[in-house]
C-alpha cells in the first residue's frame, strides 16, 4: 500500500463523494418514519451492490429495515475464511421530515457542508461505499473480509438492532464505528455507558385543608428520593445521576397519591454503572406508608479503553504514514460501539468525517477532510491486525 497514492486518489474522488453525501442527506430519514427508512435502505443497498458488496436487507417490523453488506471478493481479500472487519453505521437521524426547508444542503465559503444528519452520520454511509470502491480501483489486498452493518434505530437506543450488532461483532476480528469524531477529528476511545430508570411513588390521597393528617404525600416522598438519587453522583470519577423529569399529584389542595421521576445515569466504567444501578434498584421509602417502585436499567454499557487502546495505537501508527497525527478522547454519549466493546471485541469509534454540531442547527462536515478520512479508513482495513 502506497500512502501517497491513497491521499492523491481520494483527493480526486472528493467531489464525487460529496455529491453522494448530498444525495443521501436530501432523502430525510427520521427514526420514526419506517416507510422513508425502508425506501432509503433499498436505495443504499443498490449503491452498495453497485460498489461490489454482497448486500442483504434485513426486514424489521417495528423500525426501519437494517442493511448488511459483505465484501469478500477473492481478488482483494486474502482469506475469505478469516474473521471479518466489522464497520458499523446507522442511517436514521434525529431530524424530522421537512427539515430541509429550513436546513438545506449547502457548502459555505469555509468549505463546510451542511444538512440534516450530514455529520451524524449520512456522510459516513458515502465514506464506506467509496472506500470499498477504492480498494478495488487501487487493486489493494485486504487481509480479511469486510462486513458493513447499517442500522435504522441507533438514535433511539438500538432496540431492534442490538442483537444483530452483537451477533456480527461476535464473528468479527475488530469493529470500526463511523460515528462522528470529536472536534478536530479526534477518535473516540472511551464513551460513557448510560441507563434510564423510572421511579414511581405511591402515597395516600386526602383533602389538604380538611384532613391532611389522613394523607401520605407521594410528592414529599419523591423529594426524599430525588435527594438520595443525586447523592449517587461522583464527579471525580465522572458518574452522574440526573432526575430530569418529575410529575405528581392532581391538584394543589389534594395530598398527592402518586408521583414519578425519570432518571438518567452516565458512567465511564462498568463497575460504576453496576454500583449506581444496584443503588437505584434498592431504594427504600423514607416516609411510612409510601411505596416506591423502580423500572428500567442500564442500556448501553461503557466503552472502555481496555478494548479500544490497542486498535488506537495501531491506527495512530497507520495515520502517521498518511501524514496524520491522530488523537484520542472520550464522550458522555453512547453509540453502537459501546455494545461491541462490552463483548470484548476490539473497537475504535469516531472514524466519521470531521465536522461539528451533531443534532444542532449548525451540523456540518469539513469538505477538505473527505479525502484524508477515506484514505485513513482504507489504510486501517489493510493494516489493522488486532
Amino acid at each position: 500500500m502506497d500512502p501517497q497514492q491513497l491521499i492523491e486518489y481520494y483527493g480526486r474522488q472528493q467531489r464525487e463523494i460529496l455529491e453522494t453525501i448530498r444525495d443521501l442527506v436530501v432523502e430525510e430519514t427520521p427514526t420514526d418514519d419506517k416507510s422513508r427508512l425502508d425506501v432509503f435502505a433499498a436505495k443504499l443497498a443498490g449503491r452498495y451492490t453497485d460498489a461490489g458488496l454482497e448486500t442483504e436487507i434485513i426486514a424489521n417490523t417495528t423500525r426501519g429495515n437494517h442493511l448488511r453488506a459483505r465484501f469478500t471478493d477473492p481478488a482483494h481479500v486474502g482469506s475469505r475464511d478469516a474473521a471479518p472487519a466489522l464497520i458499523l453505521c446507522h442511517y436514521d437521524t434525529v431530524w424530522p421530515v421537512g427539515s430541509l426547508d429550513t436546513h438545506p444542503f449547502r457548502v459555505d465559503e469555509q468549505g463546510w457542508a451542511y444538512g440534516p444528519g450530514i455529520f451524524d452520520m449520512q456522510s459516513s454511509l458515502a465514506l464506506a461505499e467509496f472506500v470499498v470502491r477504492g480498494v478495488q480501483t487501487l487493486k489493494l489486498r485486504l487481509p480479511r473480509p469486510v462486513t458493513l452493518l447499517v442500522t435504522s434505530d441507533e438514535e433511539v437506543g438500538s432496540q431492534t438492532s442490538r442483537q444483530l450488532i452483537e451477533e456480527e461483532a461476535g464473528r468479527a476480528a475488530y469493529v470500526l464505528v463511523l460515528e462522528p469524531p470529536l472536534p478536530g477529528g479526534v477518535l473516540k476511545t472511551t464513551r460513557k455507558g448510560g441507563g434510564h430508570f423510572r421511579l414511581t411513588v405511591s402515597g395516600r390521597a386526602a383533602h389538604a385543608g380538611v384532613e391532611p393528617e389522613k394523607g401520605i404525600s407521594a410528592v414529599q416522598e419523591l423529594a426524599h428520593q430525588i435527594l438520595a438519587l443525586h447523592s449517587l453522583t461522583d464527579l471525580e470519577v465522572g458518574t452522574t445521576v440526573n432526575v430530569g423529569v418529575v410529575s405528581g399529584g392532581t391538584r394543589s389542595n389534594v395530598v398527592a397519591a402518586q408521583a414519578e421521576a425519570r432518571i438518567d445515569v452516565r458512567a465511564w466504567t462498568g463497575v460504576e454503572m453496576e454500583r449506581v444501578s444496584a443503588a437505584i434498584k434498592s431504594l427504600e421509602p423514607a416516609l411510612e406508608g409510601t411505596e416506591v417502585q423502580v423500572s428500567g436499567g442500564a442500556g448501553r454499557p461503557p466503552l472502555e479503553r481496555t478494548v479500544t487502546g490497542e486498535l488506537f495505537e495501531q491506527a495512530k501508527a497507520t495515520g502517521r504514514t498518511l501524514g496524520l497525527d491522530l488523537q484520542e478522547g472520550g464522550t458522555g454519549g453512547g453509540s453502537d460501539g459501546n455494545l461491541t466493546g462490552a463483548l470484548g471485541v476490539p473497537t475504535l469509534d469516531g472514524l466519521g468525517l470531521p465536522g461539528h454540531g451533531a443534532h444542532a442547527d449548525h451540523e456540518h462536515i469539513e469538505v477538505d477532510k473527505i479525502g484524508e478520512r477515506a484514505a485513513l479508513l482504507t489504510a486501517l482495513l489493510v493494516e489493522l491486525s488486532p
